[in-house]
């Protein structure tokens, strides 16, 4: 991806920072991971029962060269005050058509606020505006209302189910497929 202008690694929303993750944050992401397993592994197998504080610090380090590349660009999501990690977010699969994929997750004590919306509202205004992309797409399992309801509260359209496209857990699932273009930022 050729980009001329330098790309933000942080932004602002009505109630939370969104920046880009620093290896100094390798406590708060391991706190916000271990205490969400019940309800984030089925859906994304990084976080696992034995998830540790060495996971955390090898997944910042692995990040580093993808913001470089320009390939993908990982958030955490903060409350301003507090600083406490409440989730992630972030664009990755970047693609020279220029096509990015959003993904999102959020710390159980902080799911059904309304913050992964917004969060993820403001990324897709990013990776339009300061990546050029034409195209971002939302995939989440048939079986993840949760991450349904934020893709449908951010304005992005349905598309369709794709049969057998997500690997979890070493099984098929199907998937939903929402997409956002740059006429949809700001409807």
């Amino acid at each position: 991806m050729n980009l001329t202008k330098p790309i933000p690694t942080r932004f602002e929303t009505e109630r939370l920072l969104v920046r880009r993750y620093e290896l100094a944050d390798e406590q708060r992401l391991f706190n916000a991971a271990r205490s969400s397993i019940a309800e984030i592994f089925e859906f994304l197998p990084w976080c696992h029962p034995d998830y540790a504080i060495e996971d955390s610090r090898a997944w910042l380090k692995s990040i580093l060269p993808n913001w470089r590349e320009g390939t993908a660009y990982s958030f955490g999501i903060f409350d301003p005050d507090s600083k406490e990690l409440l989730g992630g977010c972030g664009i990755n699969q970047i693609d020279e058509h220029p096509i990015g994929n959003l993904g999102y997750w959020m710390a159980t004590a902080h799911t059904r606020q309304g913050i992964a919306s917004e969060a993820s509202r403001a990324l897709a205004k990013f990776g339009i505006e300061h990546l050029g992309l034409q195209r971002i797409e939302i995939i989440m399992s048939v079986e993840n209302p949760g991450s349904k309801a934020v893709a449908e509260s951010v304005g992005a359209t349905y598309e369709g189910r794709l049969r057998n496209r997500l690997m979890l857990h070493g099984r098929p699932h199907d998937a939903y497929l929402y997409s956002i273009t740059p006429g949809d930022i700001g409807k």
